[in-house]
């Protein structure tokens, strides 16, 4: 299933490839095409993250008034959803469509276990001295197809330096937009620091392409978010 879409993927990368001249600005410009490509469905989500934010305290005093009562807790609840027009499950879809495409990428661009993705496999059919600067990533990343992990264990902290600092901004891309959605709770922070402790884990072992990828998805999805947050909220004001 996931085949198809990975040749596909990396058909594109070669093709940006040919245009940028630079595998990590490459995987960069697939990101925003991705992103493009998906800006329907991530529009929705975000409007969907913001409505349940916003109603949120109302919830929270359905939630103490029917404490007692979770039946008539559940009716009320979902009463109120159906007349303020909010679907709790409104952000799940555009995920669910997108996941087949994020593990496309991660194949494409990594190595997991004994399978190693089309992006490695190219680089490995080339010369040592064009592999070196195909899988170099401009001055910043010296080769993409290596993870923090694997670079610090032949290298130490020096060379992985510059691994860690993406894997932290890979961390950091997943903590922050819970951080910074409006009228954010506690359980909810709280969810997002296990998670951003999880994608440290993650991005600690996989690829140099992977961790780019993702830093450039989250750093467009803060910016969407700022965006649509702010239009919503001035819609509000104006009403």
């Amino acid at each position: 299933m996931l085949a198809p879409i990975e040749q596909g993927l990396f058909w594109i990368l070669q093709f940006l490839h040919g245009v940028v001249g630079d595998y990590g600005l490459a995987i960069i410009s697939l990101t925003i095409v991705v992103r493009v490509a998906l800006l329907p469905l991530t529009i929705k989500q975000t409007r969907s993250m913001y409505e349940l934010q916003r109603i949120q305290p109302k919830i929270q005093a359905l939630q103490a008034k029917y404490k007692n009562d979770k039946e008539k807790l559940q009716e009320e609840t979902l009463k109120f959803y159906q007349e303020n027009k909010v679907n709790p499950f409104g952000g799940c879809l555009p995920m669910l469509i997108q996941m087949p495409i994020f593990f496309a990428l991660y194949r494409m661009l990594g190595t997991t276990g004994d399978t190693v993705g089309l992006f490695p496999t190219y680089i490995a059919t080339l010369s040592a001295e064009a592999a070196a600067q195909a899988s170099r990533f401009w001055v910043i990343l010296p080769d993409i197809t290596l993870s923090a992990k694997q670079v610090f264990t032949v290298g130490g902290f020096g060379d992985a330096l510059p691994y860690v600092i993406f894997v932290i901004l890979f961390g950091l891309s997943t903590l922050l937009p819970q951080f910074l959605q409006p009228g954010a709770q506690a359980q909810q922070k709280q969810m997002a620091i296990v998670m951003g402790a999880m994608m440290l884990f993650f991005g600690w072992s996989v690829s140099g392409g992977v961790v780019l990828y993702w830093v450039t998805q989250g750093l467009l999805g803060l910016l969407q978010q700022a965006i649509q947050t702010r239009i919503y909220k001035a819609k509000e004001a104006n009403q």
